[in-house]
């Protein structure tokens, strides 16, 4: 298990929030090496002893059940150095002196910095074997800038020791597709076209851009959550079984499943796609206001598109990918729905307002599976005859102890095991269907539809959006 960390970004709020609070879970649980070490690195110009100052509130709001031992013990591990991340050289001196230790290297900080970081991590000689290298999403932000920090960054350090996060992976809840899908007959036997109607993905967010306007400036809702999270979430819903759960045979199914893809062309871009933008609003009774993005930038708060995957198991079976932010609340979602019955047998209700069959997998806030049904009410009153819908819940209480999605990711790159991260082709094949979209939108010239905040998107986005989640006109949360 590799005993050191250079964790870059460290004065940023990933880190503050959910990098440092996980470690010291991890430490308190007793799961890292006794001399583990982290060297934290930033712009700041900080000294150890005023970082630990500003680390110290961070963990207790984080952990407010962390012992005040655990919190010391992740302190006296911790020293911080101030670094140019543009300048190679400043790199190279600020990790150089650990180097003869097991190292990885977690880059928590904007993809326009990876190169320049990577070239001073090799020339300070820490991403020699066995080092490791954490990068955090995106890579890049299109097909090009993507394959530029894959093939430099490839010139310093072997693919089978980058650790490419998407933090989704490690949520327990995404991995629990895996296990219903792959692990009950009930499910595999009717996961594909001749069963499913449509699968909707649903990435709600109830907060705004507040806070990442320059980043989200140049990227928007398609390249930050769909080419990300969604399409991570699509893969695991619609790939092949794997032969095994080695990290590798993983992964190859799920890059099957971007390239069949089918690219988005412009004359469907109206049909199949809606972008947004919200305006003033309310969310839970509290004032939003209007994204105002730099002037010149022409990025979406809110992204709709229809994928279709051409292969056997999902020919004509549309996924409605959906992401947006200051929508009512802070969801994500994934809803199956199955195909009506062939030959409806009963009266009431008539079979086009029948409910149909759907299975609902909430991730998060909480971890939910529900499938509905259809079924006779019991009592002398009710006739067979007649159909409710039935509501089973399939959960089970998770705990709370609950790990933290990086706790596992950085346990698993410690220890070396790829299952939860992301391949290089499998970047290269996302950003190909993403950058179609993006050129889809621009050949057809795709409006920017507003939405008052605390409303599900535009007005023309209610056809891409699961039962269940309230039409955009009626959708404000008060």
């Amino acid at each position: 298990m590799h005993d050191t960390l250079f964790l870059f970004g460290a004065t940023g709020d990933l880190a503050q929030r959910y990098l440092f609070p996980s470690l010291l879970r991890l430490l308190g649980d007793g799961l890292l090496p006794e001399d583990f070490r982290i060297r934290a690195l930033a712009l700041s110009g900080h000294d150890t002893e005023a970082f630990h100052d500003i680390l110290r509130p961070r963990l207790q709001q984080a952990m407010p059940m962390a012992s005040q031992e655990d919190i010391a013990s992740l302190l006296r591990r911790i020293d911080y150095r101030s670094v140019d991340l543009r300048d190679v050289d400043s790199v190279a001196a600020a990790v150089s002196d650990l180097v003869d230790r097991r190292c990885v290297s977690y880059l928590a900080i904007p993809p326009g910095l990876y190169i320049s970081t990577c070239e001073g991590l090799a020339k300070g000689g820490a991403l020699a074997a066995p080092a490791r290298l954490m990068l955090e999403k995106p890579i890049g932000s299109d097909s090009e800038s993507a394959e530029e920090i894959i093939t430099t960054i490839g010139q310093w350090i072997d693919e089978d020791r980058v650790f490419r996060l998407d933090h989704y992976l490690g949520k327990a809840a995404v991995q629990n597709l895996i296990a219903l899908r792959f692990g009950n007959t009930l499910l595999e036997a009717v996961w594909n076209r001749n069963y499913i109607e449509s699968v909707h993905i649903l990435v709600a967010e109830s907060e705004g851009v507040d806070g990442r306007d320059a980043y989200y400036a140049r990227s928007g809702a398609l390249r930050d959550m769909v080419q990300s999270h969604i399409l991570q979430l699509l893969c695991m819903v619609a790939m092949e079984p794997p032969a095994s759960l080695e990290a590798d045979r993983i992964r190859d199914e799920k890059v099957k499943v971007l390239r069949a893809l089918r690219p988005l062309d412009a004359k469907h871009a109206a049909r199949d796609s809606v972008r947004g933008r919200y305006t003033a609003g309310s969310i839970n009774g509290q004032p939003a206001q209007a994204y105002q993005p730099p002037e010149g930038s022409d990025v979406e708060t809110f992204a709709g598109v229809t994928a279709h995957i051409d292969n056997w198991r999902w020919s004509g079976v549309p996924f409605h990918l959906v992401t947006g932010k200051r929508l009512p609340e802070r969801t994500t979602r994934v809803v199956v729905t199955l195909k009506p019955v062939t030959h409806w047998l009963f009266e009431r209700p008539q079979r086009a307002q029948a409910a149909p069959n759907r299975l609902v997998f909430q991730l998060q806030p909480q971890e939910n599976i529900e499938l509905g049904l259809m079924s006779s009410l019991a009592g002398p009153e009710w006739g067979a005859l007649e159909l409710q819908p039935l509501e089973l819940e399939l959960s089970v209480p998770t705990g709370l102890h609950r790990r933290i999605a990086y706790e596992r990711l950085f346990l698993d790159a410690f220890n070396g095991n790829h299952t939860l991260f992301v391949r290089d082709d499998e970047v290269r094949a996302a950003w190909a269907w993403i950058d179609s979209v993006a050129d889809a939108w621009k050949a057809a010239d795709l409006p920017l539809e507003p939405y008052p905040a605390g409303q599900w998107g535009p007005a023309n986005a209610v056809d891409f959006l699961p039962q269940g989640v309230d039409a955009p006109d009626s959708g404000a949360s008060e």
